[in-house]
């Protein structure tokens, strides 16, 4: 199992009944993985799962490495055509040639424009929006 903020419950739940399964009842192991699984069902059942993989990702993910661009463009021109279809939000990251940018709002006219915004925004790209380059 890779170490995933994605993680299913169940899936681990598993493996910690595995691993349990070799220590004796009462054991501070026995007693340590009952309370990790137990903590895991709590916050799935009180709709605080997002919340913990959000927690997760910033415990083991560095900075630089755990912030999702939303657009990947080889070239300025991709870019701006991005934004001109409308498919940028405000404070969108994103990577222009391999340089970091933000999406924030125009002073006149309306619309987004880029900001310069230097590394570590630039570091991840959701897949199914990376532009090819």
């Amino acid at each position: 199992m890779a170490t995933s903020s994605d993680f299913d419950v169940d899936a681990v739940m598993g493996v910690l009944g595995t691993i349990g399964e070799r220590f004796q009842d009462g054991t501070p192991e026995d007693e340590a993985l009952r309370i990790a699984a137990v903590a895991l069902l709590y916050v799935r059942e009180n709709g605080k799962l997002e919340d913990y993989r959000e927690y997760f990702r910033r415990f083991f993910i560095p900075a630089t490495e755990s912030v999702l661009v939303a657009q990947s463009s080889s070239t300025t021109e991709e870019a701006d055509a991005w934004l001109a279809h409308g498919q940028g939000r405000e404070g969108d990251l994103v990577r222009v040639a391999g340089k970091g940018f933000r999406a924030i709002p125009r002073r006149k006219g309306g619309g987004l424009m880029f900001l310069r915004t230097p590394p570590p925004c630039v570091r991840e790209v959701v897949a199914s929006a990376e532009w090819p380059g």
